[in-house]
């Protein structure tokens, strides 16, 4: 009899420990399916940002560029003139990604300013289109200066940087290489 008991005793406990077994390959299988999805979702959220960063560098180097030829702005913070650091810029991005509105600091020896720019991306969208290097065309860009001086000398100054004319500098003329507007008119 006391074997009976033994083996009875015995048998209620060999399906808990096949149960726990069952829980811990699903908790298991739970696990793998929880840190994977986190992993994805990480992975995700870095190439948006690696995205992100280079369309920053694109613009603002462009915006530099443009910035480094313009003399009113040569003359009110000097040379060399120097972008500050990413995480002081604005950006956000539009269109599927092809429009983009910018802000960032930069400096020079005679002073400091924000160039806020609006660009458009040229070229096709693909998968990998991140590695490649995009072509901006600043469509409006200002820079907002301040030259520290003597309480009476400080200055601040609002440039506006365009490769085209005002529409009001044109007027009604057709040689001054703004883009004119079509008719809607077709003969």
């Amino acid at each position: 009899m006391s074997l009976l008991k033994s083996r009875a005793a015995a048998a209620p406990s060999l399906p808990s420990k096949a149960t726990t077994a069952e829980e811990g390959k699903t908790k298991s299988w739970g696990f793998k399916v929880v840190s994977g999805a986190l992993l994805c979702l990480t992975g995700g959220v870095a190439l948006s940002a690696l995205d992100d960063l280079t369309i920053y560098h694109g613009c603002s180097s462009k915006a530099m560029e443009k910035a480094s030829k313009n003399q009113a702005i040569i003359d009110a913070i000097g040379e060399p003139i120097a972008r500050g650091p990413w995480y002081n810029a604005s950006l956000a991005v539009a269109h599927k990604r092809h429009s983009v509105s910018c802000t960032f600091p930069v400096s020079g020896p005679q002073g400091t300013g924000i160039f806020q720019l609006k660009a458009v991306r040229n070229g096709e969208d693909s998968w990998f289109s991140f590695l490649r290097p995009r072509d901006w065309e600043i469509l409006i860009m200002e820079a907002l200066l301040h030259v520290p001086g003597n309480e009476e000398k400080q200055q601040t100054f609002r440039i506006s940087v365009s490769d085209y004319p005002s529409p009001s500098a044109c007027k009604l003329s057709t040689d001054c290489g703004c883009p004119q507007s079509e008719s809607l008119e077709k003969k």
